[in-house]
């Protein structure tokens, strides 16, 4: 006697909304590094807010992550040499 049954297909990980704030040193310069570390993930919104003569600007973005990928992403960013602080918002 045999006995067959179909093995369910593994699940995609549930994408969650991840809303991020980074505070970086170097104004404008640094944007294009910012974006970089963001690569390959769904971005749903992007805000950059630099000015002139204050040492620390801004990036918040919302993104499409798996609860398991906030943790590196946040450390991702946290590895650039301009980013003071980055974290959930």
């Amino acid at each position: 006697m045999s006995t067959s049954f179909a093995v369910p297909a593994p699940r995609s990980a549930m994408l969650l909304r991840r809303r991020i704030a980074t505070y970086f040193v170097g104004g404008a310069e640094q944007i294009p590094s910012l974006v970089g570390a963001l690569e390959g993930r769904l971005v749903h919104e992007l805000y950059v807010d630099v000015k002139d003569g204050v040492r620390e600007s801004s990036m918040v973005c919302a993104v499409l992550l798996a609860a398991e990928e906030t943790g590196p992403l946040l450390d991702r960013l946290r590895e650039l040499p301009s980013v003071v602080s980055a974290e959930l918002a």
